[in-house]
């Protein structure tokens, strides 16, 4: 098991324990948004346990039907969780709606909140260790989980000041309220994750300064060559596919321009990990001087 699948594993174990939590905070107050809160914590579960799915099955090599290798599951589990967060919000409507209309006195607070504020304090540890694992090298699946762990954080602490709000004015209708206003950013938060992951599966751009890395790369590397052009690059997951087209002088030997493409492949992977290069390396007749990198 390497590092990652072991992260996600730990997960799975961190959101059962907050989701016991949560639950029995829940269940000693009848809160409906302390249920909201709970409800949520069952999408945490899930969703770890399909990151750690699909990080296991990105990790396989390529293979025949997967020439370009299996990078692209985790987006599948990200998706896959933002569904998972629609879902919630919805039920999480349900209970408010049910609440608003027939009101019941709130028991045992103190414990409730109690309860809630050590699940919360765990999900904020671990999202944090989320966020720097998923970041090298870039797992979508581990970013998904740890932005939801995140916002999950934000809506709790906001529904237990609503909470305690509530049982301290005695207006009960503010349970439910609070409830509903966290359904609506639960809805939020899983569709915007639905939306990253599409973008995954659709070959979106990859980060804002990768193309800029790459450029500057392509000139301390590309001595001998005349000019880069058609420079592109989309992320799978944690594996960055980047192309483009290499002008050298029409009169270079094979043999040197594939050693200008080696070292320009080297400086790249030395530049960023999983990294995988396509180079057509073309004449100085094929060059484009109004839309290349110039490399002389």
């Amino acid at each position: 098991m390497d590092r990652m699948t072991r992260i996600a594993s730990g997960s799975i174990a961190v959101a059962a324990a907050v989701l016991a939590l949560k639950a029995a905070a829940w269940w000693v107050t009848g809160s409906a948004a302390l249920y909201s809160d709970a409800l949520e914590s069952v999408v945490n579960v899930l969703g770890s346990a399909a990151a750690l799915a699909a990080l296991r099955f990105a990790l396989q090599p390529a293979d025949h039907n997967h020439p370009y290798g299996h990078a692209k599951a985790e987006f599948f589990a990200a998706a896959f969780e933002g569904a998972l967060i629609a879902a919630a919000a919805v039920s999480i409507l349900q209970t408010a709606w049910t609440t608003w209309r027939h009101p019941e006195p709130l028991a045992f607070p103190l414990l409730g909140i109690a309860l809630n504020a050590v699940a919360t304090l765990a999900n904020l540890l671990w999202a944090r260790r989320l966020f720097r694992a998923a970041a090298s090298p870039r797992s979508p699946a581990l970013l998904g989980d740890a932005s939801h762990l995140m916002s999950d954080v934000a809506t709790s602490t906001g529904i237990v000041a609503g909470f305690a709000l509530a049982v301290e004015t005695g207006h009960v209708w503010l349970d439910p309220a609070i409830a509903a206003a966290t359904a609506i950013y639960v809805l939020w938060s899983g569709l915007r994750l639905i939306a990253h992951a599409l973008g995954g599966l659709m070959d979106m751009a990859p980060e804002d300064d990768t193309l800029p890395r790459i450029r500057a790369v392509l000139r301390r590397a590309g001595a001998g060559a005349i000019e880069a052009h058609d420079i592109r690059a989309r992320q799978a997951g944690r594996v960055t596919f980047v192309q483009f087209h290499l002008v050298v002088p029409g009169e270079m030997p094979v043999l040197e321009a594939h050693e200008i493409c080696d070292r320009i492949e080297g400086a790249l992977r030395a530049e960023m990990a999983d990294l995988i290069v396509n180079i057509h390396v073309e004449p100085e007749h094929k060059a484009k001087p109004a839309d290349a990198l110039a490399l002389r």
